[in-house]
């Protein structure tokens, strides 16, 4: 496997989104200034448990706009991750999964995190937070979000120097 040499740009880029969408939530306004231009971020989705990020993945991956994009996309697996803070994916052969670390972490159980996770699954790129999978983040962001989102994402992710 290639060095993931960009993998903090990529994380400290999606940080920076991640904490607009908690402001715009924080004040319940989804109106945001972004570099001298408003936008109006969707409202994001909040998990509760295993079984909701599981139907959720079932759900974009039978999106339309996905399965005419990757139409080999195969089933993704969703379990509960243990003694950890973070969603994580790995696969084993033909078997995918996302771990994520049910009523032990908040922040991982949000729509940008699981559409991150999705993206590996997607891409599985090499390095895994190279140009590729940011290409692939962007895009399904873009389909399942909105195409605010994926500019934000294109926007901060140039600032922050990911390629």
């Amino acid at each position: 496997m290639t060095r993931d040499a960009q993998r903090a740009k990529v994380y400290a880029a999606e940080e920076f989104v991640r904490t607009m969408f908690d402001r715009a939530a924080e004040r319940a306004n989804p109106v945001v200034d972004f570099f001298g231009t408003q936008l109006t971020l969707p409202p994001e989705a909040r998990f509760g448990s295993v079984d909701s990020v599981a139907a959720y993945v079932d759900d974009v991956l039978a999106h339309p706009a996905v399965r005419e994009r990757w139409p080999a996309a195969t089933p993704l697996r969703v379990r509960s991750r243990r003694g950890v803070t973070a969603a994580h994916y790995e696969r084993a052969g033909a078997a995918a999964t996302i771990a994520v670390p049910e009523g032990r972490s908040v922040w991982a159980l949000r729509e940008l995190v699981i559409l991150h996770e999705i993206a590996h699954h997607l891409s599985d790129a090499d390095p895994p937070h190279g140009p590729e999978f940011v290409a692939v983040y962007t895009e399904l962001v873009g389909a399942v979000m909105g195409a605010e989102v994926a500019h934000v994402l294109r926007v901060v992710y140039a600032k922050e120097g990911v390629r």
